[in-house]
C-alpha cells in the first residue's frame, strides 16, 4: 500500500517545482514510510510513498517500462498479477521485477485505456506515456483506493492519494464548496466526485481520466458499473456451493504477500466468514485482531473470542475506553475533509493494533452492501410494500397531512414511530431512502443553515446525488436499488475513505475480499430473495457458513460498530460540544444559525432529543475547520527531497 502524487504541465514542457513535487510526497509519509523516490522529466514530475507488501526487494516506484518511455506511480494491489504475466510475456514484453505494478505498465502498451479492465483488484495509479504524451489515471471499481486531482489557476494539474499532498503543493485554494458542506450534513461526507474544496476533485469508482499534453477540457470515463440484473436461475444449494467457490478464491487472491498478514475479527458474519474461510487455506495460524469496549453495549469481544477458538487463531486483543474521544483532532488532520463517521474511533484503533502485529490485514467490509445485510434494507422493504400499494399523487398529499398532525416518537422502534412512517409514505422510493441515510434531514439542515448559506447553494440539495446514481442503476427492485446507491455513496464516501485513513494513519494495508468486483457481479445477477428472506438479513452467507461458523454468531442481533455519542455529550463532553459549536470558528463562517445550533445542544443535554449524531456531525466540522482550514500552508524550505529514480 501506498501513496502516489504528480503534477503535470499539460500546456509545455516547463521545469517542475522539485520542492513542491516533495512537499507533496513528504506530506505522505505515513502512507509508505519504506522508501519514496520521485522521476522527473519535461513538464512531469510523479511521486511515490513505498509500503513494501509484494516483490520486496525489487518493486521500488516509480516502475518504467523497457525502453523508459512509460513509467507508473501505483497504490494497491492487482490480485491477478500472476496470471497476466505470462500473458503479456507471450505478447513480447519482458519483466524485470515479480511486482503487480510492472503489470500496470506492459498492460497499458498492449490494451492501451482498456488495462484496467483485465486488472482485479484496489487500485489508483497514474501512469506517463512519454511517447504520446499522455497522463492515464485510473481508480478501481468499488473506490477502496483513494485518488485526488485538480486544476490549478496557473494550469497546472496536480493529482494525490490524499488531499493533503494537493494542499502540500501550495497552489490549491482552500475556498469551500458550499454544494460539498451541503452533502456533508446530509450524509456526513462529501460524495464523489466532489471534494470540499471548489477546485479538487475526487476520481469516481470505476473511472479513468486520460489528460494529454495540449488539452485542457477532460472528463472523466467510465469503464465499469455493476449491473443489478436478478437473473440467475440457480437455486438456494447451487448458490451455497458457488458462493463458498466464490469466497475461497477471492480470499486465497488476497492472501499472497511477502509480510506478515492477519484480519480483522469483530464477531459479526462477515469478518468470521472471511477469518473461516482464511483458516481453511493456510496450514499455519491466523493472526487476528479484535477491540473490546469497556461499555458491554458497545461490545462483541466474546463473539470475536468464539471465533477465534473455533479457528485457534493468534488472536489479538486491546479494550477501548468509552471516553475513547480524544482523536477529533487527529481524524481531522488525517481525513482533510469534514468525515462525520464515529466509527472511525475503534477503526483508528483497531488498525493501530494491527499494525503491531501484521503489515495486511484482510477485513469484511462490504458485506452488508453485497449480501443485503443492513437493518435499514429490511425497515425499506417494510415501508415500499405500502407505497407500492397506493400512487405517489395520492400518498404524498395524504400522508403529508398525517406526518404533520401526529407527533414524535424518537424513544421508539423505528417501525413503530407512526409519524415516520407517515412521512415515509408520503416520499418516492429514492427520496425515503435518502432521508433514512441522512444524518440531519431536510428539514433540519434547512433549520440549520443561515439565509446567507441558502443563498450560495442556490437550490442545490444532496439529494440529488442518490438521483443520479438512481438513474443509472437500470432496476426497479426495491432491494436492488437501494443496494446500488450505496455502492455508489455509502460504500465509497464513508466505509472506504474511513477504512483507508485508519490504516494508513498506521501505514498497513487492508484487503477487502467481500468487494471483489467478481464476487459482486455474481451477486447482482441474484434474486433479491436469496439476500433478504423474511426477517433475515444476508440469508445467502448465513446459509453457505452454516458449516463453518456457529447460529451464536450467524444469528444473533447485528450491534455495529459504534461509540456512545449520546453520553458522551450529557457527560465528559458536555462542555467540549457546547463551546465547540457555539464557538467562534462555526459562527466566522457565516454558514449557521445560531439558535438552531442552541436548540440541537440544549434538547440534547436535557435528554428531550438524541441529536448525537448531529452535533458529532457538528464537532468534526468545527475540527477540520481549525486542522485543515485554518492550517498554515507548507512554505519553503521543503522537506529533505526523495531520491530521483531514472529510467
Amino acid at each position: 500500500m501506498c501513496g502516489i502524487a504528480g503534477i503535470l504541465d499539460p500546456q509545455g514542457s516547463s521545469e517542475i517545482d522539485r520542492d513542491a513535487l516533495a512537499r507533496m510526497n513528504q506530506a505522505q509519509h505515513h502512507r509508505g514510510p519504506d522508501e519514496g523516490s520521485v522521476h522527473v522529466e519535461a513538464g512531469v514530475g510523479l511521486a511515490h510513498r513505498r509500503l513494501s507488501i509484494i516483490d520486496v526487494s525489487t518493486g521500488q516506484q516509480p516502475l518504467f517500462n523497457e525502453d523508459g518511455s512509460v513509467v507508473v506511480v501505483f497504490n494497491g494491489e492487482i490480485y491477478n498479477y500472476q496470471s497476466l504475466i505470462p500473458e503479456l510475456q507471450a505478447l513480447g514484453h519482458v519483466f524485470h521485477t515479480r511486482s503487480d505494478t510492472e503489470c500496470i505498465v506492459h498492460a497499458w502498451e498492449a490494451w492501451g485505456v482498456d488495462c484496467v479492465k483485465r486488472f482485479r483488484g484496489m487500485f489508483a495509479f497514474a501512469l506517463w506515456d512519454r511517447n504520446q504524451q499522455t497522463l492515464f489515471l485510473a481508480r478501481d471499481r468499488l473506490a477502496v483506493k483513494p485518488l485526488y486531482y485538480a486544476w490549478l489557476a496557473d494550469g497546472r494539474f496536480v493529482f494525490g492519494s490524499e488531499l493533503k499532498a494537493l494542499l502540500a503543493h501550495g497552489g490549491l485554494s482552500r475556498d469551500m464548496d458550499p454544494a460539498a458542506v451541503e452533502e456533508y450534513f446530509a450524509l456526513g461526507y462529501v460524495a464523489e466526485p466532489r471534494t470540499i474544496f471548489k477546485q479538487a476533485r475526487k476520481l469516481s469508482p470505476g473511472h479513468t481520466l486520460v489528460v494529454k499534453r495540449g488539452e485542457r477540457a477532460v472528463e472523466p470515463q467510465q469503464y465499469w458499473d455493476v449491473r443489478f440484473t436478478l437473473d440467475s436461475r440457480i437455486g438456494a444449494e447451487d448458490a451455497c456451493a458457488e458462493l463458498r467457490h466464490r469466497l475461497d478464491e477471492s480470499i486465497r487472491l488476497r492472501m499472497i504477500s511477502e509480510v506478515p498478514l492477519g484480519a480483522f475479527l469483530s464477531g459479526g458474519v462477515d469478518s468470521s466468514a472471511v477469518v473461516a474461510t482464511m483458516a481453511g487455506q493456510t496450514d499455519g495460524k491466523v493472526n487476528t485482531c479484535s477491540v473490546a469496549f469497556d461499555d458491554p453495549a458497545f461490545d462483541e469481544a466474546e463473539f470475536a473470542q468464539l471465533v477465534a477458538d473455533k479457528y485457534r487463531t493468534n488472536h489479538h486483543v486491546e479494550t477501548v475506553r468509552s471516553d475513547d474521544f480524544d482523536l477529533i483532532d487527529t481524524l481531522a488532520r488525517q481525513y482533510d475533509e469534514p468525515f462525520a463517521d464515529s466509527s472511525a474511533i475503534p477503526t483508528y484503533r483497531v488498525c493501530q493494533l494491527a499494525r503491531k502485529h501484521v503489515t495486511v490485514a484482510l477485513s469484511g467490509d462490504g458485506g452488508d452492501e453485497t449480501f443485503g445485510g443492513y437493518r435499514r434494507y429490511k425497515l425499506h422493504l417494510f415501508e415500499e410494500r405500502f407505497r407500492s400499494a397506493m400512487p405517489l399523487a395520492m400518498r404524498r398529499p395524504i400522508f403529508n397531512t398525517l406526518g404533520r398532525a401526529y407527533p414524535k416518537a424518537d424513544w421508539a422502534p423505528r417501525m413503530f414511530r407512526a409519524k415516520t412512517t407517515f412521512q415515509g409514505m408520503a416520499r418516492t422510493s429514492v427520496e425515503a431512502y435518502f432521508h433514512s441515510m441522512s444524518i440531519l434531514s431536510t428539514p433540519m439542515r434547512d433549520q440549520l443553515f443561515s439565509a446567507r448559506f441558502k443563498s450560495e447553494l442556490a437550490g442545490y440539495s444532496a439529494e440529488q446525488v442518490f438521483d443520479r446514481h438512481a438513474a443509472n442503476a437500470s432496476t426497479d427492485d426495491p432491494l436492488a436499488l437501494i443496494q446500488y446507491l450505496d455502492l455508489k455513496t455509502y460504500l465509497v464516501g464513508d466505509i472506504n475513505t474511513k477504512v483507508d485513513r485508519a490504516s494508513m494513519a498506521h501505514s498497513l494495508e487492508v484487503r477487502e475480499p467481500l468487494m471483489d468486483h467478481e464476487l459482486v457481479e455474481w451477486m447482482a445477477t441474484l434474486p433479491s430473495s436469496l439476500k433478504i428472506r423474511g426477517q433475515e438479513g444476508k440469508w445467502l452467507l448465513k446459509k453457505s457458513m452454516e458449516p463453518q461458523l456457529p447460529d451464536s454468531i450467524l444469528y444473533r442481533p447485528k450491534m455495529g460498530f459504534a461509540v456512545p455519542l449520546a453520553r458522551w455529550f450529557r457527560g465528559p463532553l458536555k462542555q467540549r460540544v457546547r463551546d465547540a459549536i457555539l464557538g467562534p470558528r462555526l459562527a466566522e463562517t457565516g454558514w449557521f444559525d445560531r439558535k438552531y445550533l442552541e436548540h440541537l445542544i440544549d434538547a440534547h443535554q436535557s435528554g428531550a432529543r438524541d441529536y448525537s449524531a448531529s452535533l458529532w456531525t457538528l464537532m468534526m466540522f468545527e475540527a477540520f475547520l481549525r486542522n485543515v482550514i485554518d492550517e498554515v500552508p507548507v512554505a519553503a524550505p521543503a522537506p529533505q527531497r526523495e531520491a530521483v529514480v531514472q529510467p
